[in-house]
């Protein structure tokens, strides 16, 4: 019987490092994904996508910073909703036509998608996450105090704008989702993290400028829509200890007891594999199954054969 997959798709799944961010390109690579997506359900399971935006969200802040003096700017909110729906758009119509040409039924929607958060975050108070273009240090003491952005020295490149990257709550739109996965479709959600919202007292929404982890958005996802895996896709086909030492370890099948022992002794860093592993442990540790594996290995994966599966014991 098949299984309610919620996959989560790496940056390198719409855009490769050091590739050229042309739409041609993009769309190259998610074809490329979608194509193994497709087995996912063609095997007979419920699938669910979410994915990232950085590189892509990135390109149309400095566009928005380019046309300043031509159209007007918009919030970051409304920035990450573009980009969800241009990734959605080359999702959806990818997907589609690889379960046509398999001859797999069911369809394929993309619902844009709100992510709550918490206006009171802490993360509110120290923003982290850079953002945009690099700027000089004149040029971002000028938008400090033009703007109020929070504005960061960035690994000696130069000066970027950073901003909140607080817990996700709530993801907006999960009886809508459910409902149609009963409907024998795909659904794309949740792109770059969601758009990130705010509710007040009475329960009314308003967008704000922040960055939320896709990984632990993909997190609060799966378990909304009591999912049975979450599976994170990556570059590597397995987790590994000691990657890219001599004495690398392939990790396969982990416990909640080891796992977390790993993320103690820091084998993974927060730049890459941390937040991953942060977010299939809070999955694992519900008494569901976490994998994290390469996107051609996905099938396999949920067949036990293949990537790195995180369990309770």
């Amino acid at each position: 019987m098949g299984k309610r997959v919620v996959i989560a798709l790496g940056g390198n799944a719409i855009l490769r490092p050091n590739q050229e961010a042309t739409f041609e390109n993009q769309l190259k690579n998610v074809e490329i994904s979608t194509d193994s997506i497709s087995n996912v359900k063609k095997a007979g399971h419920q699938v669910i996508i979410t994915h990232g935006n950085g590189p892509q969200v990135g390109n149309i802040l400095r566009q928005n910073e380019e046309a300043k003096d031509v159209v007007p700017q918009l919030p970051l909110d409304a920035l990450s909703a573009q980009s969800q729906g241009f990734i959605g758009y080359m999702m959806e119509q990818s997907l589609k036509n690889a379960l046509t040409e398999k001859e797999i039924s069911g369809n394929v929607i993309t619902l844009l998608t709100e992510t709550e958060v918490d206006a009171n975050d802490t993360a509110f108070n120290n923003p982290t996450k850079p953002i945009g273009v690099f700027y000089t240090e004149e040029e971002a003491k000028q938008l400090e105090q033009e703007k109020g952005w929070n504005m960061a020295e960035d690994a000696g490149r130069g000066y970027r704008r950073v901003v909140a990257s607080p817990q996700p709550q709530k993801i907006h739109g999960v009886s809508s989702i459910k409902a149609l996965l009963e409907n024998d479709t795909v659904v794309i959600s949740t792109g770059g993290g969601g758009i990130p919202v705010v509710a007040d007292e009475k329960g009314l929404l308003k967008g704000i400028e922040a960055v939320i982890d896709k990984d632990l958005s993909g997190l609060r996802l799966a378990e909304q829509v009591d999912a049975d895996v979450f599976m994170i896709l990556t570059d590597v086909s397995n987790v590994y200890l000691n990657y890219g030492k001599p004495d690398q370890k392939k990790l396969e099948t982990v416990t909640l007891d080891e796992a977390n022992q790993y993320v103690t002794e820091g084998h993974f860093a927060a730049g890459s594999m941390g937040p991953k592993m942060e977010a299939a442990i809070a999955f694992a540790a519900q008494g569901k199954e976490a994998i994290i594996c390469s996107l051609e290995n996905a099938v396999d994966a949920l067949a036990g054969t293949s990537g790195t599966r995180i369990v309770a014991k």
